[in-house]
């Protein structure tokens, strides 16, 4: 990801700090995208020992929340950041939140893919949330490319495609109400498959969040609980220091 550089101090040491915080954030949003990566395969292929290894993993990016956590609150306590550094480290906490949560959702993926893994039906028509699951690990890489580059045009264009994850999302689950319906036995599968679209959408909704953080990073303006339009708008504005 091509970075946009942050501030220069004429603290040296200060810089590298912020720029090491940075980097961290990025290296735990590329674990979190394997991970969306693995348990998709797990979920569709219905493979037990690829959902070990999603499941396994997990405790690393809890790891890196907590240590980014940690460094965050020490900046603050020892630098006293304000105005453009203060919202990095602000951003960074919430984003880490979200990347954490993230992984969260996709080791549940990965459990689904386990539990189907251990039933009769095994890969009973897990290719409607295949597009789905590329989509939303496609927003996710896309919104830290937003972060990387703090690049609120494209911070907008990901929260747009936030919106195009619902419809699908609620196409797949009347699709698979449909197919309950229709074949009575197919429902416990089914149900591993509706519980992972689940989580697929609210990954969409973390990463909706992440591009929420970039425009408050770079424009100084919170557009959480605000519509498209107001957040485009807040996107144009000239940079606040």
């Amino acid at each position: 990801m091509e970075k946009k550089s942050i501030g220069q101090h004429i603290s040296q040491q200060f810089n590298a700090e912020l720029e090491d915080i940075r980097n961290r954030v990025l290296t735990m949003g590329g674990l979190v995208e394997q991970q969306i990566a693995d348990a998709m395969t797990a979920i569709v292929e219905a493979d037990d020992r690829m959902g070990d290894i999603v499941i396994n993993n997990d405790y690393k990016v809890n790891a890196m929340e907590v240590a980014l956590d940690e460094e965050c609150n020490r900046v603050l306590a020892l630098r006293q950041p304000t105005a453009g550094d203060l919202r990095l480290i602000v951003a960074v906490i919430k984003t880490i939140t979200d990347l954490e949560r993230i992984g969260d959702e996709a080791e549940r993926i990965a459990r689904m893919g386990q539990h189907a893994a251990q039933s009769e039906e095994g890969r009973v028509h897990p290719i409607q949330i295949q597009h789905l699951g590329d989509q939303v690990r496609a927003m996710v890489h896309n919104a830290l490319d937003a972060f990387a580059r703090m690049d609120t045009e494209l911070a907008v264009q990901v929260w747009r495609e936030d919106l195009k994850i619902d419809q699908e999302y609620e196409s797949i689950m009347r699709q698979l109400i449909t197919f309950m319906m229709e074949d009575p036995r197919s429902i416990p599968r089914v149900l591993d498959i509706m519980w992972a679209a689940r989580s697929l959408e609210r990954i969409g909704d973390r990463a909706r969040n992440i591009c929420e953080y970039v425009i408050y990073l770079v424009k100084g303006k919170d557009v959480r609980h605000t519509s498209l339009e107001h957040m485009e708008a807040q996107a144009r504005m000239d940079h606040t220091p």
